[in-house]
This record gives C-alpha cells, sequence and structure tokens, in this order.
C-alpha cells in the first residue's frame, strides 16, 4: 500500500472519531505529497525515500515548532505541536537508536579510512545516504562531529 493510501485512510478513521489534531497532522501530510508530486509535472507516484524526506521535514517542522513557543512561555501550543509529530512520526521507519547510529557511523570512518573534522562533508554524505529515514540529520551530525574530533 501506498504512503497516500495509508494517509487517506488514516484520516477517514480520524474523522469517524473526531480526532482533530490527527486529522490536521494527516492532511499536513497528504498537502505535501500533493505538493511534491505536482513539483515534479508528473502524475507519477513519489518514491519511498521522497515520501520519507517529506515526512522528516514535517516531523522536523512541528518540533522546531513546539521550542520556539516553549521558549515564548506557550506551553498551550507546545502539546499540539509534539501530538501532531507523533501522528506523522507514525509514518515513518522505525527510527534507529543513537548507538546503533553511532556504530554505523564508526563502521563508515574506519572503511574510509577518515580522520578529522577536513572530512565531514564526505562522511555526511555517506552517513546521511546510509542512514536516510532511519535518523534525523541533526543527530547523525553531531555524532559524525564527535568521532572525528576525537
Amino acid at each position: 500500500m501506498s504512503l497516500q493510501s495509508n494517509v487517506m485512510d488514516a484520516m477517514k478513521s480520524a474523522m469517524k472519531s473526531k480526532d482533530t489534531l490527527a486529522l490536521e497532522a494527516l492532511r499536513a501530510i497528504k498537502s505535501e505529497l500533493l505538493l511534491a508530486q505536482t513539483q515534479s509535472g508528473s502524475k507519477e507516484e513519489l518514491t519511498e525515500e521522497e515520501e520519507i524526506k517529506i515526512l522528516q521535514k514535517l516531523v522536523k517542522q512541528r518540533k522546531d515548532s513546539a521550542n520556539i513557543y516553549q521558549e515564548q512561555g506557550r506551553e498551550d501550543l507546545v502539546q499540539p505541536e509534539l501530538d501532531q509529530a507523533k501522528v506523522i512520526e507514525a509514518f515513518l521507519p522505525e527510527q534507529l537508536s543513537e548507538e546503533e547510529v553511532r556504530s554505523a557511523i564508526e563502521k563508515i570512518v574506519s572503511e574510509g579510512s577518515f580522520s578529522g573534522m577536513g572530512s565531514m562533508g564526505q562522511v555526511m554524505g555517506l552517513a546521511s545516504k546510509a542512514l536516510a529515514g532511519k535518523a534525523d540529520g541533526k543527530t547523525i551530525s553531531s555524532i559524525v562531529k564527535a568521532i572525528l574530533s576525537k
């Protein structure tokens, strides 16, 4: 089943249960998917990789908004953003733990015999490609920095 049909099924059940928070998050997913599909100018389905990037972007936006609301003391707006992020995360593949990400990056560094911060870009490129959809860029970046600065 494609992501779009999964989202549509989830939207129907959210409408039936009158879950407005989930419905809002699901509509955001549907909107982003349609925008991405029409931007390419074709009616072809998006690849799974493109769908994952869109979902990760939406989750990141929700978490960033929640952080901003937290800093501004708007506690009433923090929880809805985090709840929407959880709804969107349900459509993402299972995320790797920090230890799993660290071991994958250490393997990349040792195989390519990279050392020093000068090779950060190369390692980030390889790690981002290898861990696409399984870890967010911020986590990957911080672990790569820690490993290369040793």
